[in-house]
């Protein structure tokens, strides 16, 4: 099988490396259930001489000014600007996903490089003339070394992105080490930053698991690394991090609520619910979780849910007119299923039942049709983070009444509210507990110049993703305090 499937490899010090590992994962296309790939899990060795190629780099990278630097990404977004297409086909074969949600994902990957490539100004110092007689005091930022990303499998391309092109753009050097299961992505994307000719050893691609994870948090070199994914790993990445005195950021899990108020036209917001709910096959850190009805709107919100749910389409993600698309792999199916069985054993009332799917053509794919259910806090369907097109609904009487329920969420990614009444929409914004918070917009993802949020179990860390988080996160400020003497009083006080 080897010889038939594309074997991955490591890019390190500029260059393309076979992996020496004996450790090799097989990478399936979820609708085919077909092998795609191999990718190689590899050595400490391999880590080690990946973290000193970044770490051999940092000096001369470091004295290259930020206007050269950003010329680099200016090459690297007409790059990928030209093979946008063909990067989110990648994207789907290898995830899953709806062909539209991939050229959103590489929409949204394109916008990082573009922000990031305005780091000149970002990351301007400050200054305070004549602090004291003769004295003057300055700060200045300055790259610290070499960073690590550990990115989830739902978005393959564009999370490294949230953080490589601005750390490398302030002068430090990076390693991505993508996720195992959808590796396909950034071996493509680095064929391109291969193309754009970043100095050897700059931007690095190490392949592997949670060892290779475990090497680059624990290694002397590494000066912090960003991570996305479940809360339980989330939380274990910080601590490790903590232990090694790295710096870290680390967003954990998500459960969000999407709340519709009574003033609503629900015709006119259902799409938009659709598509937090269900695209990018329901896996989306951001996607509605559980959607609230206010009063006497949730009879017919619940009507027109099922409804909209029955018609989405259930299909292979490259087909254009698929609506929700597999899941990523067998194991993450199975583990849907048992949440659905839990859902009924704890008393949840199904109202849609996605598990008997069958999609023409596509006999072997990781297919589940939308699933609903009629859940309550305590119950794991409403509490926990069902990663995959499996939703809950739920009548509340009030405003207050959804606002506390979200508040007692352990996690605080994002929430939204739909509606036309301003006041609610204010007191919405001001008292809900949670990051990323949408205004009749279901999925709350800020663009690339404000920070990815994130509260309470959904994040470990004090500095985000994007916008001017990032900047802070990726260097350190070195003050200076100057004093300069007339040459008169020089010579007279030295000499």
């Amino acid at each position: 099988m080897a010889g038939q499937v594309e074997r991955l490899r490591n890019y390190v010090g500029g260059k393309w490396v076979e992996s020496e590992s004996t450790a090799w994962e097989e990478i399936r296309n979820p609708a085919t259930d077909e092998v795609l790939s191999l990718v190689p899990m590899s050595t400490k060795a391999e880590v080690d001489a990946c973290v000193s190629a970044a770490a051999e780099a940092f000096p001369a990278w470091r004295n290259t000014p930020a206007v050269v630097r950003c010329r680099h990404l200016f090459q690297l977004k007409q790059l990928l600007e030209e093979k946008q297409a063909e990067l989110a086909r990648v994207i789907t074969l290898e995830h899953g996903k709806e062909y539209r949600a991939a050229l959103g994902e590489m929409r949204r990957l394109i916008e990082m490089v573009e922000v990031a490539s305005g780091i000149p100004t970002l990351m301007m110092g400050d200054y305070s003339e004549q602090i004291a007689p003769r004295i003057d005091e300055y700060s200045i930022r300055v790259p610290l070394g070499v960073f690590a990303m550990i990115p989830p499998f739902n978005f393959p391309g564009m999370v490294p992105f949230w953080f490589m092109p601005w750390a490398v753009a302030l002068g430090n050097t990076y390693i991505i080490k993508p996720n195992e299961q959808c590796p396909m992505t950034q071996q493509r994307l680095f064929e391109l930053i291969d193309q754009v000719g970043f100095p050897p050893g700059v931007v690095n691609l190490i392949n592997g698991g949670r060892d290779v994870a475990t090497w680059l948090i624990q290694h002397p070199d590494i000066r912090g690394v960003s991570f996305v994914g479940s809360t339980q790993t989330a939380r274990t990445v910080y601590r490790m991090c903590a232990e090694y005195g790295k710096r870290c950021q680390a967003q954990g899990g998500a459960n969000n609520f999407l709340v519709v108020m009574p003033d609503v036209d629900l015709d006119a917001i259902m799409p938009n619910i659709m598509e937090s709910c269900f695209g990018n096959s329901g896996q989306r850190c951001l996607a509605g979780g559980v959607v609230l009805g206010v009063g006497a709107v949730y009879e017919p919100l619940k009507e027109k849910f099922l409804e909209a749910c029955r018609k989405l389409k259930v299909g292979c993600g490259l087909d254009e007119d698929t609506d929700l698309a597999p899941v990523v792999s067998r194991p993450a199916l199975e583990k849907l299923h048992g949440a659905i069985e839990r859902g009924i054993r704890e008393g949840a009332r199904l109202l849609l039942d996605g598990r008997g799917v069958k999609v023409a053509g596509y006999p072997n794919g990781y297919f589940l049709g939308p699933t609903v259910f009629e859940a309550e806090p305590g119950m794991h369907v409403f509490d926990e983070e069902v990663f995959g097109p499996v939703r809950c609904l739920k009548r509340v009487e009030t405003l207050d009444e959804a606002i506390s329920l979200i508040n007692a969420s352990r996690y605080g990614n994002a929430a939204t509210i739909y509606t036309q009444n301003g006041a609610h929409a204010r007191e919405f914004r001001y008292r809900v507990e949670c990051g990323n918070v949408g205004i009749n917009v279901g999925i709350a993802a800020p663009m690339a110049f404000y920070p990815f949020a994130g509260r309470k179990d959904s994040f470990f860390g004090d500095l985000h993703g994007q916008g001017k988080d990032v900047v802070d996160f990726f260097t350190d400020r070195k003050v200076v305090i100057e004093r300069w003497l007339p040459e008169r009083e020089v010579r007279e006080r030295w000499f």
